[in-house]
């Protein structure tokens, strides 16, 4: 199934005024191994239209992928060479603000989905859906191409070789491209594919799940108290727990040791003369 969306305002000709901003002069926030860029969603919306016309990769790291990024070194890599990286939960919002350099607000895959298909239908982009569970990228393009998306192709593929994948991309000649393969692997995916096709990629995680609705997002109070976790544990415990529970908390002691890096020496007490 595909299908075209409304007609299409596109603005092919430049960046939005506020991604040129912060594509070219962006603060960026360190977590860890990881740097956040400091926008709000609008801003990030912004952004992302901005990379369309060169294409681009867009990442939003949360808790796990800090944890994860201590000793892979080529996640690291990865998002070095990202376009974007937007703070993907209340926790590096916290981290951040702990550090010194607050972000202006949380930017997840399932915030930044939506808003970013919104305006995919209003500019016409292509939009190609890449990962999830048998069926789910199909359910998913059905509920967008509802909504005026222009939904150029869809996949949920054995992430072996690359290569055949990426060539079926390249053919549906998209401009936007979802890929929800779950950390490290849709990471992984994403730098060796941008490199062979001209779009911007970002990474989603579970959103196609949640735009499908094969799984329920969080409450709202859920995820604005940094508790999506619990609630996905709860909903997930025998996938979920060892993330949750065993790699995850290691996150704490990541962002202890930078901030204890960050405190300033001082120069040790002369010593009392004789009295």
């Amino acid at each position: 199934m595909m299908c075209t969306g409304v007609t299409p305002d596109k603005r092919r000709d430049g960046w939005p005024a506020s991604a040129r901003e912060h594509i070219f002069g962006r603060m960026r926030v360190r977590v860890g191994s990881l740097e956040v860029d400091s926008l709000t969603l609008g801003e990030a919306v912004d952004a992302v239209e901005g990379l369309v016309a060169r294409g681009g990769a867009v990442f939003t790291p949360n808790v796990d992928h800090v944890v994860l990024a201590e000793d892979d070194a080529r996640f690291r890599d990865c998002y070095a060479r990202a376009s974007l990286s937007l703070a993907d939960g209340m926790p590096i919002l916290w981290a951040a603000r702990l550090l010194g350099r607050p972000l202006p607000e949380k930017v997840s895959g399932s915030d930044l989905v939506p808003a970013l298909m919104e305006r995919a239908a209003r500019r016409g982009f292509r939009v190609y859906l890449l990962g999830a569970g048998p069926g789910v990228a199909e359910k998913a393009a059905s509920k967008l191409c509802a909504r005026g998306v222009h939904v150029c192709g869809f996949d949920a593929p054995v992430l072996r070789d690359p290569a055949p994948i990426i060539e079926k991309i390249r053919a549906a000649r998209p401009e936007i491209v979802l890929v929800a393969f779950g950390a490290p692997k849709q990471e992984f995916f994403i730098d060796t594919a941008r490199q062979h096709v001209p779009a911007v990629f970002v990474g989603v995680g579970a959103t196609l799940d949640f735009i499908a609705g094969t799984i329920p997002r969080a409450p709202r109070w859920m995820s604005s108290n940094g508790l999506e976790w619990l609630y996905r544990l709860a909903r997930e415990p025998r996938r979920l727990w060892r993330r949750y529970l065993l790699r995850d908390p290691k996150f704490a002691l990541i962002v202890w040791r930078q901030l204890r890096g960050m405190r300033p020496v001082l120069p040790p007490r002369p010593a009392a003369g004789p009295s």
